[in-house]
C-alpha cells in the first residue's frame, strides 16, 4: 500500500517553526492530557497537538476500520495491535486533513477549537503501557570503551559480543515520560581498597544515550520472528535515557548483570515517531564482521541516520551540549535485535520496549555516557558555569534531542528532559 506523507513537497495549513521537529511529514504517536483534564491520543504538527480521539469522534477517519474509541484510551497499545496497514491508513489521513490543499477542517472554526491545542495547554503522558522492556549492547565503541576501563583493552569485547545481539531484561515499571523527575538512588557499592560494602546513594549516577523501539504484537509463543519481517512489527522509536548507578552496577553486576543500577529510572520521549516517518532517512549499518549467523544476515539499508545530542543543565544554569552522536553508528539492528529476541521462541506484544544500549562514536565527543566522557571521573568536563562533571550531580538536568535532516526535511523527536533529585530520605 503506497504512502504519501513522506513526500517533502506537503505542507500544512498549520504553522510550523523553521527548524521544527514535527513538519506535517511526521506525523508521530502520543497520549497526552487536555486543558478539559481528558486524556487522548493524538499527534502533532509544528507547535500544534491535535486530539485524535476528537477528529475520529467528528468522522474523520471515516471508511478507516477503527473502533469507536480507538483514540479515547490512555495508551497506545490497542492502536499499536491494529498493525502496518492501519498505522499507514491513519497517517494518510491525517497528512491529507492538515494538507494546505485541504479546507475541510481548516475553515470549520467549531471543529478546530475541538481538536487543537497548543503545546503549553496539554501534558504529555507515557505513551504506551510498557508490558516488557529488553535493553541491548549494540554499540562497538560502547562496549569497546567499558571492555577497555575494566578488562585488558586487547580484549575489551567479550567472545560472545560479536556473533549475537548481547541484551538483558530490564523493568518497566519505573520507565516515565520526559518532564519526570527521578531521584539518586540508593543501594550496597563497594569502596575502593575496601573489602566489604556499604550502604548509601550512587556517588556515579550516569546517563546513557539511547533509542528504543516500540513493537506490535509479533509472534506467538514458540515461534521466531524472521529477520526479513522483523521491520513489520515494529511501530517506532523514542529518544531513550537509560540511567545508571555505575558504583553500585560494578559491585552488582556479575554474574548475572544489572539490577538496581539500572532498574531505578529510565526516561523516554512522550512522541513516538513511526518507522515510516524515517523511510528517507535509511543508511548503510555498520560493516559486520564476522559475518553473523544466518538467522541474523540481512541485506539492503537497515539503519537510520539521527543525529542524537545530550546537554547537561545545572540548577539555575545553561544548558551545556556534552555529546553528539548518531544512531547510525549501532552494530546491530533493530531488526537482528528482535529476531534474536524470539529466535528461542519469546513472544513479543504490543507496547514493549526494546532498547539499543548506549550509543557512542569513535571520537571522545560522540561518546554517549559520562563514564565514557569523563572517562571513569579521570578526564571531568568543564561547565560554563565553571563547575565540573563526572558524574550526574543533585538537581542536574540531563536533555537529549535527535532528529533526522536531509534535502531540506527534518523529522525529530523533541526532547527527553529529566532531573535528577536528591536521594529519598525519611521524614
Amino acid at each position: 500500500m503506497p504512502w504519501n506523507t513522506n513526500d517533502p513537497q506537503i505542507n500544512s495549513w498549520l504553522p510550523v517553526p523553521e527548524n521544527s521537529d514535527f513538519p506535517i511529514q511526521n506525523i508521530p504517536f502520543g497520549v497526552f492530557l487536555t486543558r478539559d483534564d481528558i486524556i487522548t491520543i493524538g499527534t502533532r504538527i509544528g507547535d500544534h497537538a491535535i486530539d485524535l480521539g476528537a477528529l475520529h469522534q467528528l468522522g474523520y477517519f471515516e471508511g478507516i476500520p477503527l473502533t469507536d474509541d480507538i483514540f479515547l484510551q490512555d495508551t497506545l497499545n490497542d492502536f499499536i495491535s491494529d498493525g502496518k496497514k492501519t498505522w499507514r491508513l491513519v497517517r494518510n489521513r491525517i497528512s491529507e486533513i492538515f494538507d494546505v490543499e485541504n479546507k475541510t477542517l481548516q475553515q470549520n472554526d467549531d471543529h478546530r477549537n475541538t481538536v487543537l491545542f497548543s503545546m503549553d495547554e496539554i501534558e504529555m503522558q507515557l505513551p504506551v503501557q510498557i508490558g516488557d522492556y529488553t535493553d541491548f549492547y549494540s554499540s562497538k565503541e560502547h562496549a569497546t570503551n567499558v571492555g577497555s576501563m575494566f578488562r585488558d583493552p586487547d580484549k575489551a569485547l567479550m567472545p560472545n559480543w560479536l556473533h549475537i545481539p548481547v541484551g538483558y531484561h530490564g523493568r518497566s515499571s519505573t520507565i516515565v515520560p520526559s518532564g519526570t523527575p527521578i531521584r539518586r538512588p540508593k543501594g550496597q557499592t563497594l569502596p575502593k581498597g575496601a573489602d566489604t560494602p556499604v550502604f548509601g546513594p550512587s556517588k556515579r549516577v550516569d546517563f546513557e544515550l539511547e533509542m528504543a523501539f516500540i513493537t506490535t504484537d509479533a509472534n506467538v509463543l514458540g515461534e521466531p520472528v524472521p529477520i526479513d519481517e522483523a521491520e513489520d512489527y515494529i511501530f517506532g522509536l523514542v529518544l531513550f535515557n537509560d540511567w545508571s548507578a555505575r558504583d553500585i552496577q560494578k559491585w552488582e553486576y556479575v554474574p548475572l548483570g544489572p539490577f538496581l543500577a539500572k532498574n531505578f529510572a529510565s526516561s523516554i520521549s512522550p512522541w513516538i515517531v513511526t518507522l515510516d516517518a524515517l523511510e528517507p532517512f535509511r543508511v548503510q549499518s555498520p560493516t559486520q564482521h564476522p559475518t553473523p549467523l544466518p538467522y541474523l544476515q540481512q541485506k539492503g539499508l537497515h539503519s537510520f541516520d539521527i543525529k542524537l545530542e545530550v546537554a547537561i543543565t545545572p540548577e539555575n544554569g545553561q544548558p551545556n551540549t556534552v555529546s553528539r552522536s548518531n544512531f547510525k553508528f549501532m552494530y546491530w539492528t533493530m531488526a537482528q535485535q528482535l529476531a534474536h529476541h524470539t529466535i528461542n521462541g519469546c513472544k513479543i506484544n504490543s507496547g514493549d520496549m526494546l532498547g539499543s544500549g548506549t550509543i557512542s562514536g569513535s571520537t571522545p565527543d560522540s561518546y554517549g555516557s559520562m563514564l565514557e566522557l569523563a572517562w571513569q571521573g579521570t578526564k571531568p568536563i568543564q561547565l560554563s558555569d565553571g563547575s565540573k562533571r563526572s558524574f550526574i550531580e543533585d538537581n542536574d538536568t540531563v536533555i537529549m534531542r535527535g532528529y533526522c535532516e536531509k534535502d531540506g526535511m527534518r523529522i525529530g523527536f523533541g526532547e527527553v528532559s529529566t532531573k535528577l533529585l536528591p536521594a529519598f530520605t525519611n521524614k
